[in-house]
C-alpha cells in the first residue's frame, strides 16, 4: 500500500511547515506563549485567512491523511494555537450538533478564525476515559439551569463560547451551548505543563433558554473526539521526530574526552531503538487513516493513542538524558518538546483509557 502523501496533503504539509518558519523563527514561541491566552491572536487570525481553521473544522472538508499530515508539521514546529481544542474537538462537535439559529449566527465566525469555542466535559471525581457527569441540567418550560464544576477545559481561556456537558434528572447526558459571558459562570485560569492556558468553571445556578441544547450527546462528543485524538497522535509523532533530529545533531557534535559521543555504539543502537519506536507510531497512524470509514476506525486511533502515551514519554526521557541539565532548561526546545509531549500522553485522559477502549474493554 502506498503511503506516501497525495499532491494535495503535500501542498497542506508544505503550508504548516511555512507557517512554522515564518512564525516560530527563533524566540517567536516565547512571546506568543506570553500572550494572556498563551498563543498569538495574530497568528490565529492568520490561520483563518489562510483556511486551515475553517478545514480543520468542517466536516469532510479535508480527509484524515491532510489532518494527520499538518498536524505533524505542527508538531515539529511547537506551534501554539489551539487547533485542537478549539477547531477539531469543539468546533466539530458544535458543527455536528448546532440547530438553527445557532449555526448561522456562530458557525462562520467559527470557520473564519473570528470566535473561538471549546469543550467542557471533565469533571473531578471521573475515572480517565469515564463519562461521568454530576453537573447537573434541570430543565423547565422554557429554561434550563445549569449547576456544578468542569475542573479542566483547555484552550479555555477567552473563548466565546463553552459546548458544557451535563446530566439531567431522568439520567440522560445532553450537550449544551453556552456563551462566555453568562451570569452565573466562575473561571479560574492556570498554565498546564507545556504552558498552554487551560480554566475550571463552576456553574452556580447558571439560567440559558431551552434553545441552547445541542442536537447531540455523549456519542457525539466520542465521535470528535477521536478526530481530536487522532490529530493528537500525529501532532505527538511530529514532535517525536524532532526531538530525536535534534539528539542526533547535539550527539554528533558534542565531544567528551576529546572523542563525540555519537559515535559510542551503545548510544547509536539508543537512537536506532528510538528510531524504530518512531516508526512503529507512524504505522499505527496510518492503519487509523486508513481506517476511517470503517467500525474500526475509532479502535485504531485508541490503538495510536494507547501506544504513544509512553513511547513519547520514553523517547523524552532519552533525549534529555544525552542533553544532560541543559535539556530542561528554557535555551534549549528539548525541554519544552517533553512538556508538551507530557500533556498530550496523559490528555483526555491516559494510555491505560486508551488500551481499554482499544481492547473493548467498558470503563
Amino acid at each position: 500500500m502506498n503511503f506516501e502523501l497525495s499532491e494535495d496533503d503535500a501542498m497542506l504539509k508544505a503550508l504548516a511547515e511555512r507557517f512554522v518558519t515564518d512564525r516560530y523563527e527563533g524566540d517567536a514561541r516565547r512571546g506568543h506563549d506570553a500572550e494572556a491566552q498563551g498563543f498569538s491572536s495574530a497568528n490565529w487570525s492568520l490561520l483563518g485567512e489562510l483556511g486551515i481553521i475553517a478545514g480543520l473544522g468542517e466536516h469532510d472538508a479535508l480527509p484524515v491523511s491532510a489532518i494527520a499530515a499538518l498536524f505533524e508539521a505542527f508538531g515539529r514546529g511547537r506551534v501554539a494555537e489551539p487547533l485542537i481544542e478549539n477547531v477539531v474537538l469543539a468546533v466539530r462537535l458544535f458543527a455536528a450538533t448546532a440547530p438553527e439559529p445557532l449555526r448561522s449566527d456562530w458557525l462562520s465566525d467559527l470557520l473564519a478564525g473570528r470566535r473561538r469555542i471549546a469543550v467542557a466535559h471533565a469533571e473531578p471525581n471521573a475515572r480517565p476515559g469515564c463519562h461521568s457527569l454530576a453537573t447537573r441540567a434541570e430543565f423547565s418550560q422554557d429554561q434550563i439551569c445549569l449547576t456544578g464544576t468542569k475542573n479542566c477545559v483547555p484552550a479555555g481561556y477567552g473563548v466565546d463560547a463553552f459546548l458544557v456537558t451535563a446530566n439531567t434528572c431522568e439520567d440522560r447526558p445532553v450537550l449544551l451551548f453556552l456563551p462566555a459571558n453568562t451570569r452565573g459562570i466562575h473561571v479560574v485560569d492556570w498554565r498546564m505543563a507545556d504552558g498552554s492556558t487551560a480554566i475550571s468553571l463552576t456553574f452556580d445556578s447558571v439560567s440559558l433558554p431551552r434553545s441552547c441544547q445541542l442536537d447531540g450527546d455523549l456519542v457525539a462528543l466520542d465521535q470528535a473526539q477521536t478526530f481530536a485524538n487522532l490529530a493528537r497522535g500525529a501532532e505527538a509523532i511530529g514532535i517525536m521526530d524532532r526531538v530525536l533530529s535534534n539528539t542526533i545533531e547535539h550527539l554528533r557534535t558534542r565531544e567528551q574526552f576529546g572523542i563525540k559521543i555519537g559515535s559510542f555504539q551503545a548510544i547509536q543502537h539508543r537512537m536506532a531503538m528510538q528510531y524504530a519506536v518512531i516508526e512503529q507510531a507512524r504505522g499505527l497512524l496510518n492503519l487509523s487513516i486508513v481506517s476511517h470509514g470503517t467500525a474500526g476506525f475509532a479502535q485504531s486511533v485508541a490503538g495510536l493513542r494507547a501506544f504513544l502515551g509512553p513511547a513519547s514519554i520514553e523517547l523524552g526521557h532519552e533525549a534529555i538524558q544525552f542533553h544532560g541539565g541543559m535539556g530542561v532548561t528554557d535555551e534549549l526546545a528539548i525541554g519544552h518538546y517533553h512538556k508538551r509531549l507530557l500533556v498530550l500522553s496523559r490528555w483526555p485522559d491516559d494510555p491505560d483509557a486508551a488500551l481499554d477502549r482499544f481492547a473493548g474493554v467498558a470503563a
